[in-house]
């Protein structure tokens, strides 16, 4: 019987003394507590912890990908979208990290959703299409700074997917369509404006040399009979064809 109880003693004291040694690996830290009350953190390599005396919470120190679930936004223009993104943070402090909040990547999570909420429902539609790399900066700034009591840093945000409702997205590309529309009269328009300025001066500079109207009366009918029109235009100066108006006048 006292061999048996001998025995059961040994075994436990190998278990306890096993138990007693941590392997941490390059990206661990462990928060060590010794009967309740912060002591170090430890790590990497072999650590040795007292059973029943001193506690230890594992920490890894590599960046985390963190989804951020589909959120409802209205922006600042009352449009209902979906907006969904992805944040990229680490814990830079495994102290803070353990001791400040209950469950980190939760509490970072839950903030993460209510950021990306605020932030973009002061723009409009057209700015989180066309100005996702400032949400992006936006977002993570304001991150950033509220997980540093956390001892969590936030390197970056990355907005992924903007949903609209199919009747916006009909409405959008109608708006688009206009705004093509309109830029190509502005370029048919400020080429006639161009091209009758040039034709001002052409006209002046020939006025200046009538010998010049008739060489390009004669260009143009090279140019016309070039082309093997069937009908050819002759162009008549109107000093031939004023003295007939006159006499039909007298008439």
């Amino acid at each position: 019987m006292g061999f048996i109880s001998s025995s059961f003693i040994l075994v436990v004291i190998v278990l306890l003394v096993f138990s007693a040694f941590r392997i941490l690996r390059e990206y661990e830290r462990g928060v060590v507590f010794m009967l309740g009350r912060f002591w170090k953190v430890k790590g990497p390599g072999l650590i040795i912890i007292l059973p029943g005396i001193q506690a230890m919470v594992k920490v890894d120190l590599r960046v985390v990908v963190m989804d951020v679930p589909p959120q409802d936004v209205i922006s600042r223009d009352n449009v209902s979208v979906k907006v969904n993104a992805v944040v990229f943070f680490r814990v830079i402090d495994p102290q803070r990290a353990i001791i400040q909040v209950e469950d980190f990547y939760s509490a970072t999570n839950q903030l993460a959703q209510t950021t990306l909420r605020s932030v973009l429902g002061k723009h409009e539609l057209d700015e989180m299409l066309s100005e996702r790399d400032k949400l992006n900066a936006d977002v993570q700034k304001i991150l950033d700074a509220a997980t540093d009591a956390w001892g969590i840093k936030v390197t970056a945000v990355e907005i992924k997917h903007v949903d609209i409702d199919p009747t916006m997205v009909r409405a959008i590309a109608k708006q688009a369509e206009a705004e093509r529309e309109r830029r190509a009269k502005v370029i048919h328009a400020e080429g006639e404006l161009q091209a009758s300025e040039k034709l001002q001066q052409a006209a002046a500079v020939l006025s200046l040399q009538p010998q010049a109207i008739q060489l390009r009366y004669l260009e143009t009918l090279t140019v016309i009979a070039a082309d093997k029109n069937s009908t050819i235009v002759f162009p008549l100066p109107m000093d031939l064809i004023t003295p007939f108006l006159e006499m039909a006048k007298k008439k």
